[in-house]
């Protein structure tokens, strides 16, 4: 009778957390990771979630990518209200959200989505997990937008390499308050992207407050981080 694998274990990366983000999970923070990590796997098998399995790999491009562009939310002088708001738009297998939510315990994030099957994924794993300051929505950006429910409801909204940072922006805006931030994720950025997103980004009654450029700790890939606030 072949012996059945052992599960695959994230490294800790204790002091990789604290240099680049200045913040490092709790133990609890830390087994929600690894039990996300586990459930991510297996989810794999039926619905392809990510090319990304590796534990270091996974580390990096799941969970440090999705922490990196909120590291200033997450110290304690951040400013940030504990209610704070947050949708994550075209979550996919629950990127950056998932992450964000584990490490801002007193924001609630949705996961937004416009295919079923994660989403039920989803709704099951945030069970399995008991994280209870998550919550998912099944449908295009462009529509749930207009809802009342969800218009001019968030203080952030996130989106990772979802499209264009253009059509990123304009999906983002309708979701956010007055005020509210839309944090782009971006790999590839050039001068032409970003001066098309200053065009967008008057047109729809938006300041770019900020673009952040920073590699990653361990494969040392470029990524971008585009910061566009609601101005009215």
């Amino acid at each position: 009778m072949t012996e059945p694998h052992p599960p695959q274990v994230l490294p800790q990366m204790t002091d990789v957390w604290q240099q680049t983000l200045h913040w490092q999970p709790t133990a609890t923070q830390q087994q929600l990771f690894q039990s996300l990590y586990q459930l991510i796997l297996t989810g794999n098998a039926k619905l392809n979630l990510t090319r990304i399995t590796d534990p270091i790999a996974f580390w990096e491009k799941h969970l440090w990518d999705s922490l990196r562009p909120i590291a200033p939310l997450l110290t304690d002088d951040a400013g940030t209200p504990n209610n704070a708001r947050m949708i994550d738009i075209g979550t996919g297998a629950g990127f950056p959200g998932l992450p964000v939510a584990i490490a801002l315990t007193h924001s609630s994030v949705t996961l937004l989505d416009a295919t079923g099957k994660k989403i039920a994924f989803l709704q099951t794993l945030l069970a399995q997990m008991a994280i209870d300051n998550a919550t998912t929505a099944i449908g295009r950006a462009e529509t749930i937008g207009q809802q009342p429910r969800d218009r001019a409801k968030y203080d952030f909204a996130l989106l990772r390499a979802v499209a264009t940072a253009t059509v990123c922006l304009e999906y983002a805006l309708p979701f956010l308050k007055v005020g509210g931030l839309a944090i782009l994720y971006r790999g590839h950025w050039t001068p032409a992207e970003a001066e098309a997103l200053a065009g967008t980004a008057e047109a729809l009654g938006a300041c770019i407050e900020s673009t952040v450029t920073f590699t990653t700790p361990i494969s040392h890939a470029t990524r971008h981080c585009l910061y566009v606030r609601k101005c009215d």
